[in-house]
């Protein structure tokens, strides 16, 4: 007897792309290596050494669902030049003259320890509080401000062009003016080596929360939300983007920054003694663990004198999600050093990106996402 097998059009599909997504998964097996870590101060706490995998390197590309992805698709390197990244644990005070001071003390100290691309903390020129944001807020536009209106500006450009140094300046309160309305936004301003404006992010998440018993706050009583994904071009290393704080909960901005090439992400940010040792450290993992990135997150010193107790324990995260270097509480500087490769045999190892299912789910950096205020 013979028996005829009969295949429809749509099985056979289902069969062709299957065979196709299992030949673009196939990977070579790469060699261990190990990563080195740095630090100004011994109270930080290095990570225990680690291996990782070695290979050439890939971009992440936009996405769109139910067609082949450029995304799975080794292309140019995400971080085209290795660098070093110091996050500046900086202790502030009332005074904001004497904070720019000290943090200009402090970045070129972290540019003498090899650092490229530095990066200051969370409203790094006054107290942390919603009290705090009126009286020390500066107007940042039109750009450039003045040197009077906005001596926060003028200070990190001339600390970038100083010390020949990409600077993240962490955040400080900003003040727009609309006639008589008065708006208040946590800022982050990056400057590059040549202490022009490279990019400017509003917090777009406002840090309102109620853990009863332990704490309230809410920056949206003072604050108004910023409206975009900020990504950053540094021409010799690659993009990274920039976040603030509570912006990490969110891990759309991570998602989005990574699939537009990023190699970084970097959170200025005062977690504080609640919340801090709950998800700090594992905030930062994650948003690495499921991007593949490096990620950095740089806390303001811990003052128990202050209304607001902030964390500490800056650190860096590899695309691993390990933590190469995390510090205590104090001042101090921490630094880590960034390579391709790292990215890349991550990638390679686990291979999300030729993984992913946007047949299923949307790829949410092919919707509308905002670049612009």
């Amino acid at each position: 007897m013979r028996t005829t097998l009969r295949v429809s059009s749509r099985t056979f599909t289902s069969f062709t792309q299957l065979a196709r997504r299992s030949q673009s998964t196939l990977i070579s097996r790469p060699s261990p290596f190990s990563t080195p870590i740095a630090s100004s101060s011994p109270r930080f706490r290095p990570a225990p050494a680690f291996f990782s995998f070695q290979s050439s390197s890939s971009r992440l590309f936009h996405t769109t669902p139910n067609m082949s992805s450029p995304e799975q698709q080794p292309s140019a390197t995400l971080l085209r030049k290795s660098l070093k990244i110091a996050c500046i644990q900086l202790a502030s005070g009332a005074d904001k003259a004497a904070n720019l001071a000290h943090a200009r003390d402090k970045v070129l100290e972290a540019v003498g320890l090899g650092a490229n691309l530095v990066v200051l903390p969370e409203c790094f020129n006054s107290p942390y509080g919603c009290d705090y944001f009126p009286s020390y807020a500066e107007p940042l536009l039109p750009s450039p401000p003045s040197a009077e209106a906005s001596p926060s500006y003028h200070a990190l450009s001339a600390m970038a062009k100083e010390a020949n140094v990409y600077l993240v300046g962490g955040s400080i309160p900003e003040l727009v003016e609309e006639g008589d309305d008065k708006k208040y936004y946590n800022t982050s301003l990056t400057f590059g080596p040549d202490g022009a404006l490279l990019a400017t992010h509003r917090k777009v998440h406002l840090f309102d929360i109620d853990i009863p018993g332990k704490i309230t706050f809410k920056e949206s009583d003072v604050l108004s939300p910023g409206n975009k994904v900020t990504i950053v071009d540094l021409p010799p290393y690659g993009k990274i983007a920039i976040a603030i704080c509570y912006d990490i909960r969110f891990p759309e901005l991570a998602m989005v920054a990574a699939r537009k090439s990023c190699f970084a992400l970097i959170y200025p940010g005062a977690f504080n003694t609640t919340t801090g040792p709950l998800h700090w450290r594992l905030q930062g993992q994650a948003r690495a663990m499921d991007n593949q990135v490096y990620v950095a997150l740089c806390s303001p010193a811990r003052d128990m004198s202050a209304s607001y107790h902030a964390w500490g324990h800056s650190l860096v995260v590899n695309p691993m999600a390990q933590v190469l270097v995390e510090a205590e509480e104090s001042e101090t500087i921490v630094t880590a050093d960034l390579n391709a490769e790292d990215i890349e045999s991550t990638r390679k190892g686990i291979p999300l990106r030729t993984q992913r299912r946007f047949d299923v789910y949307p790829d949410v950096s092919a919707g509308k996402v905002r670049f612009e205020e």
